[in-house]
């Protein structure tokens, strides 16, 4: 059974949208969002690659800072044993004391150093990712703004347009094209998003992923409202 999402196919079924769009409504601003649409794509399947795939270069910082941290530990702990050692007798409990709490907020510290080298790698990658999705949802915007003066309701013979209506030359079978590939975009777009936490398990990113999901279903709905009115035209 397939459990994931397949970037070449996603990209491919943009392009096949594209190529759609051009087709029935040449030269329009929808043909050159399915464009920028197919560029999205692309560059998504290259960004999901790229999260699912480990980044040597900050491991290999991460593993050398935490050794570094590592050494700094043991020869702090060496240099106050030496001068334990050294003051044996003059070492009271209040030097103890001292040396604890110092012992402590180093230990804190070096905890928090340690655990920011760990965590670098996810951090590059999660700015990477929700850099895509910044794209996606601006995309998904774009796809809205261009449905947004498109009213079925302006097909029919009663239909009563203002000096500053905007210009409406489609058909009914036209117009219920036209949202019809904006519900497509959106769903493209959706699936673009998904395939950005197939191989890479980020709370974060999860989270914003679900957002331009539920962003796109919600357009997606008003489009379909709209394809309904449309069809009783």
């Amino acid at each position: 059974m397939i459990h994931t999402l397949d970037p070449a196919k996603v990209t491919a079924t943009a392009e096949r949208l594209q190529a759609r769009v051009s087709d029935r409504f040449p030269k329009s601003g929808l043909a050159r969002v399915a464009a920028e649409v197919v560029e999205a794509g692309r560059e998504s399947a290259a960004v999901a690659e790229a999260l699912g795939r480990p980044m040597l270069r900050y491991r290999v910082v991460a593993s050398l800072g935490i050794l570094s941290l590592l050494g700094l530990i043991f020869w702090g702990a060496a240099a106050v044993g030496i001068q334990a050692s050294r003051q044996q007798d003059a070492f009271g409990l209040i030097d103890v004391l001292q040396a604890a709490d110092s012992g402590v907020n180093d230990l804190i510290f070096l905890s928090i150093a340690v655990f920011f080298l760990i965590r670098l790698e996810q951090r590059f990658k999660r700015d990477r990712a929700l850099n895509m999705l910044h794209k996606i949802r601006s995309l998904a915007h774009i796809i809205d703004m261009h449905q947004l003066t498109k009213d079925p309701d302006t097909i029919g013979p009663e239909a009563m347009p203002t000096p500053n209506s905007p210009v409406r030359q489609m058909t009914a079978f036209e117009l219920r094209r036209y949202f019809d590939y904006c519900s497509e975009m959106l769903s493209i777009l959706s699936k673009m998003a998904a395939i950005l936490v197939e191989d890479f398990d980020d709370p974060v990113t999860l989270s914003a992923v679900n957002e331009v999901e539920n962003l796109t279903s919600g357009l997606a709905r008003k489009i379909w409202q709209k394809i309904m009115v449309a069809s009783q035209a």
